[in-house]
This record gives C-alpha cells, sequence and structure tokens, in this order.
C-alpha cells in the first residue's frame, strides 16, 4: 500500500465509524495517548519491562507491538492531515525540503 492509498483508506475508515467527527483536540489527545504507548513498547524492547503485573513478549511480539502503535500515530496524524485537506506526500516532501535546507553545507 503506497501512502496515498493509506491516507486515503484512513479516511474512509474513519468517517464509516464516526471517528473523523471528534474535534481536533480530542484528536490531539488521542496522538498524545498513542504516543505515551510507542515510548512503552520502545522501553520494553530496550529495557524491559519489571512490573510483575506485565508480562513481556519475546521480541518479535514486542516489535510486533511496536509496529502496532507507531501505526496508531500513523492514523492519528493521518486523521489530523485529512481534517487539513494536506497529503502525506506533501508532508513528507516538505520534512525532507525543511531538513535538506537546513543541514545542507
Amino acid at each position: 500500500m503506497d501512502v496515498r492509498e493509506f491516507q486515503m483508506w484512513v479516511q474512509q475508515y474513519y468517517e464509516q465509524r464516526g471517528w473523523s467527527e471528534l474535534d481536533i483536540f480530542i484528536r490531539i489527545g488521542f496522538l498524545a495517548e498513542e504516543t505515551g504507548e510507542v515510548a512503552r513498547a520502545i522501553r520494553d524492547l530496550e529495557i524491559g519491562r519489571d512490573r510483575p503485573d506485565e508480562i513481556s513478549g519475546s521480541y518479535l511480539e514486542k516489535k510486533q507491538e511496536l509496529t502496532e502503535e507507531l501505526g496508531d500515530v500513523l492514523g492519528n496524524l493521518t486523521v489530523i492531515a485529512n481534517k487539513y485537506n494536506i497529503s502525506l506526500e506533501d508532508i513528507l516532501l516538505s520534512h525532507k525540503n525543511k531538513l535538506s535546507k537546513r543541514y545542507s553545507e
């Protein structure tokens, strides 16, 4: 799936579920929550979990958890981009150009 297909899929899926109607500030809250879950998944991969009520899986299970959490972040970012009619391709290109200009010699 390419980035355009993904962006269209997110738009359709979230609209079908009624998730696109949420206030943008609620969406930002979801993004912050998912970002925290990415941090938790990375911690589990890098240093593990030491709480007795949490069971740590295999490396592949931990990596899959991180993959899913990164997907949740990407989904929320895509909903925000869609709200403001910004293509993910434009975001990627803008970011690349900004860093290239900033750090070019």
